[in-house]
């Protein structure tokens, strides 16, 4: 998971060009050197973090020192000489403007307000990518999503799309390769069930095609009461798996007709929260699996247990199952044939599974067995790695998980479009009220909904720990009040129609207009801009969105109490406020993006 208070800079990252990366390791590259020069035999790490009450960050290296050197015949004293002398050996460097030791030797370190500026302006003009964050990994894997063929996507599959999607946005914007992996389920036993169900129900399935089977989801049920019910079917629905297995051209014509079926279902719930994934299903990885049990078996690490081919893990009572009674593979075997192809093939660095919290001693198990194997290293934060992005669940108002009225799952595509629904509602009523409903065009009001809509639903999942339980209310997400989408949507708005009410040029501005953070609001806001690198950074190592939405939460707000308290339209400084207000918008903007939200600029 990483720790979430302070950067250590990679090794292959230590001398990356002057000015890259974030704040923080920009600041942790000095603090690099200082060490080197005040305590040249020990190896250790930056501790660099910001600080709440001294300055703006602040070193705290020297007490971890202390112990290290303290008995060594060292010319130290005490933790607050290594402060010292951390202090002064930290190069000269236009990011700082002063320091002060405090303490056991923590390092306060306030940074130069025309660099600050500077770093804002430069943003301004070479674009907001050139505060991405340095990852040290280059290709990543994000496994998300991954309804199973011929099912509902349910509200759980909402969850692990939009966290997976934001995840897998985040790292893009941090130049790294993301291959985006929908591993869906295309290969189990319900295939045999269902393949039979349609030979028996329509044997001409092949002249008229989709229509046999008309809604996926009842014909599913229909077949799955037969199976249940009706043991000879039940036996040739399990023959039936082997034969698909096998390769039987019949079965296999018949598989892909359901999956394709179900595809363009699953497209309507991508298509709407704008999310692209590239299927490698179950069904992909199935001929890599005896090769991958062969290795891991050479290793001695598969055994014989109750019939079954098993590997056991210690800590864990019971084995990881890589071959049943029945000679058929399961879960494990897939997704360790899939980690074999994603390590080797794919040569990702990082993988990473977005499932629910339940599913989190399966993975447990599963990145045992590849340590055992050697695929992956046994220490912790080496590269490659993986990991399992557990999530909580969606509960409805009476505290029980989402459902219908009819205790069905709630289907995704009507939610999304409910959504929609309510917010073009509000947004229809609230324009009639203030006489604006004639500045706006039929398009504009439905893109509008559409983005405040679905924004709303994703802002609602992504601004709690992923971990936690969260309460699905319509009336609490499409709120214009408090940490809600459309909170921030108006905020964003409100900034563009500033800009627009200046009538000024901002692209000229941004050459010809300089800076300055002289009120105290001022240099509040910009420090906050410039630490947005390192917010991204914190939430692609941690895998936690929710740190990205707290940011653009908390950076509405700052923007509100400086333009409270500092008059732009028309003031002496407008111009190098106006700045402000585009390097906010720019911000925000760019938050919204990595949330999947798409921003509007009027409201």
């Amino acid at each position: 998971m990483g720790d979430e208070t302070s950067t250590s800079v990679p090794a292959q990252e230590q001398e990356p060009t002057v000015g890259a990366g974030s704040v923080k390791q920009q600041l942790s590259r000095l603090v690099i050197s200082s060490l080197r020069a005040t305590v040249p035999e020990v190896e250790v790490e930056p501790m660099v973090e910001v600080s709440a009450k001294f300055a703006d960050y602040q070193c705290n290296n020297a007490m971890g020192l202390w112990s290290k050197v303290k008995g060594s015949g060292t010319s130290f004293k005490n933790p607050n000489a290594i402060g010292q002398a951390i202090a002064k050996n930290l190069p000269s460097s236009d990011i700082i403007e002063s320091t002060s030791v405090a303490g056991p030797g923590f390092v306060n370190i306030t940074l130069s307000n025309r660099w600050v500026a500077k770093r804002i302006q430069d943003m301004l003009v070479n674009g907001i990518s050139t505060w991405a964050p340095i990852l040290p990994v280059k290709r990543a894997v994000i496994d998300f999503s991954s309804p199973n063929i011929a099912k509902e996507m349910h509200v759980g599959h909402l969850r692990s799309t939009i966290i997976g999607d934001t995840l897998a946005r985040m790292f893009e914007f941090s130049n790294v390769d993301v291959l985006r992996r929908n591993h869906v389920g295309d290969w189990g036993t319900q295939f045999g069930m269902l393949i039979e169900y349609l030979f028996e129900k329509f044997p001409n399935w092949q002249e008229i095609g989709s229509q046999a089977i008309g809604d996926l989801q009842i014909f599913y049920k229909a077949s799955k009461s037969r199976f249940d019910n009706d043991p000879e079917f039940k036996e040739r629905a399990q023959q039936g798996v082997v034969r698909l297995q096998g390769g039987e051209e019949k079965y296999r014509e018949a598989w892909k007709k359901i999956c394709d079926i179900s595809r363009s279902e699953f497209d309507l719930v991508y298509k709407r929260l704008n999310v692209v994934l590239e299927e490698k299903g179950e069904s992909f990885y199935n001929p890599y699996i005896p090769q991958v049990l062969a290795e891991l078996n050479s290793k001695g690490l598969i055994q014989e247990s109750e019939g079954a081919q098993v590997i056991f893990i210690e800590g864990h009572q019971i084995p990881l199952i890589v071959v049943k009674r029945d000679g058929g593979f399961n879960y494990a075997s897939t997704d360790l044939a899939a980690l074999w192809y994603r390590l080797n093939v794919e040569k990702a660095e990082w993988i990473i599974y977005v499932t629910d919290v339940g599913q989190q001693q399966h993975f447990d198990m599963f990145f045992s067995a590849a340590r055992m194997a050697g695929w992956l290293p046994d220490q912790k934060g080496k590269f490659p790695k993986t990991s399992h992005v557990g999530f909580g669940l969606v509960l409805g108002s009476d505290g029980k998980r989402f459902r219908t009225r009819s205790t069905e799952v709630v289907r995704l595509v009507e939610l999304l479009d409910e959504a929609k629904t309510r917010s073009k509602s509000e947004l229809l009523q609230r324009l009639t009220e203030n006489g604006k409903i004639v500045d706006w065009t039929d398009e504009e009001l439905e893109q509008t909904s559409e983005a405040v809509g679905y924004g709303a639903v994703k802002y609602a999942d992504l601004k709690n720990n992923r971990l936690t339980n969260y309460t699905f209310s319509f009336e609490q997400m499409l709120s214009d009040k408090g940490n809600t989408a459309v909170y921030l949507q108006y905020a964003h708005a409100r900034i563009c129609s500033i800009i627009r009410k200046s009538n000024k040029d901002v692209e000229e501005l941004k050459t010809s207009g300089v800076i300055s953070l002289d009120h105290p609001d001022e240099r509040v806001l910009g420090l906050y801009l410039i630490r947005f690198a390192e917010v991204v950074e914190e939430a692609c190592t941690n895998l936690l969105p929710n740190v990205v939405c707290e940011y653009l939460y908390n950076l509405s707000e700052m923007f509100t109490k400086f333009y409270t308290n500092c008059q732009v339209v028309g003031s002496p400084e407008e111009t190098s406020r106006l700045l402000l207000c585009q390097a906010t918008a720019v911000v925000m903007r760019q938050c919204f993006q990595l949330l999947g939200i798409t921003p509007v600029y009027k409201l």
